[in-house]
């Protein structure tokens, strides 16, 4: 199982200097974290991810044609827009968030990366590249995901290598690097004003039509 947190020996947790107790898994949690809870949770390395990246995608594949019938209508052209001179275009953004879900899988899975259809030249291989990625992650084995927690993974992270175990890669490296350029695509696409919101990006919100929060000074 995934390492959960705040493990504990018998001696006590070092973070919150409360005494164990011990759990059907025979492992040792600190007290104040099962009384927040109530029950230890825990959960499996693939579940953690995997999962998640399938979710936003999908969510991502339905943003595209917002975006695409905004752009036809204004004629203000997105493929090509970025955020920050210096950064990548939106979709450039998308494909490299498609790309770090491949990034995060294969390493553990000890498999080369597979060649993806679709691209980054229009909305229509925009649309195939999230496809072909949702594809591929759905046919990810769990156990075999769940088997590599503790694999040393080394990659590339602009001049350095960093070494990781196969945990700490998936949820701390290619798990954060999908949202940063998730969200910069959707940031993207709001300063540009395409009517996407929150709901869009996680398929959980829901607001009234026209809402908008109140500005700050």
């Amino acid at each position: 199982m995934l390492r959960e947190l705040h493990a504990v020996s018998s001696a006590g947790c070092r973070r919150c200097h409360t005494r164990p107790v011990a759990n059907t898994q025979s492992k040792w949690h600190c007290v104040a974290w099962r009384q927040l809870f109530g029950t230890i949770v825990s959960t499996t390395l693939y579940s953690a991810f995997v999962p998640v990246f399938i979710h936003y995608l999908q969510q991502l594949h339905s943003t595209l044609a917002v975006a695409e019938n905004h752009e036809r209508r204004t004629g203000r052209a997105l493929i090509g827009a970025a955020l920050a001179e210096g950064m990548f275009p939106f979709a450039q953004q998308v494909t490299t968030a498609c790309g770090f879900t491949v990034r995060a899988v294969c390493p553990l899975l000890g498999a080369d990366l597979p060649v993806l259809a679709g691209g980054d030249q229009d909305w229509n291989a925009l649309r195939l590249r999230i496809q072909a990625t949702v594809s591929f992650l759905e046919q990810v084995p769990a156990d075999k995901i769940n088997a590599a927690e503790e694999r040393q993974i080394v990659t590339t992270a602009g001049l350095v290598s960093p070494v990781f175990s196969g945990s700490d890669y998936a949820l701390s490296y290619a798990l954060p690097n999908f949202f940063f350029h998730l969200v910069t695509a959707h940031s993207i696409l709001r300063s540009h004003g395409v009517p996407v919101g929150k709901e869009d990006f996680d398929g959980y919100h829901q607001y009234q039509a026209g809402f908008s929060f109140p500005q700050t000074k």
